[in-house]
């Protein structure tokens, strides 16, 4: 299924570029093959790390962020402004999906519920055709939540109550 997934997104590419009389690089279709043997969402940075690990093509920031753009262009590639950073992710095969971002962690978490998508689906909207969705729904991850709980277990440990306070003092 991946195999069939990167043949298609290379033949896009390819048709683009020659359509529009651009070079076929190296560069470009080895960062297409990178983004679509990454899992999930991936920032900039780590797209570099991997062509430099698994590909041994180290690209300029300049030419995968330009690189990116194009992919965008062509809807082979969805770009995520989460809280404090940017994020990309491949999105040939997975135009319509949800997202869960945790607001004090930042952790982003897909969310793949049929009801979500059956309900956007079967929406009405006026005058505009739907190609896809990107649902973003924010809150407090389980994680943070324990320790946002933890917290307040030690502090109300921690606090004196103001009959204590009041009985040490009678002592001195």
């Amino acid at each position: 299924m991946k195999e069939n997934v990167k043949v298609a997104v290379r033949k896009i590419l390819t048709n683009y570029l020659e359509l529009n009389k651009h070079r076929k690089t190296p560069e470009r279709f080895t960062i297409l093959d990178a983004v679509y043997s990454t899992d999930g969402h991936f920032t900039l940075e780590e797209l570099g790390d991997k062509l430099v690990a698994d590909y041994s093509f180290p690209v300029s920031r300049a030419t995968l962020y330009n690189t990116l753009k194009l992919f965008i262009e062509l809807r082979l590639v969805v770009r995520h402004r989460f809280q404090s950073t940017t994020k990309y992710e491949a999105c040939y095969d997975n135009n319509s999906h949800s997202h869960q971002v945790c607001t004090m962690c930042g952790k982003v978490t897909e969310v793949k519920d049929p009801q979500i998508i059956n309900a956007i689906d079967n929406m009405h909207m006026k005058r505009f055709r739907k190609d896809g969705f990107t649902l973003y729904i924010y809150g407090i991850c389980s994680t943070c939540q324990a320790k946002m709980t933890r917290l307040t277990v030690e502090l109300t440990k921690k606090k004196p109550t103001k009959n204590k306070k009041n009985n040490e003092s009678r002592k001195s």
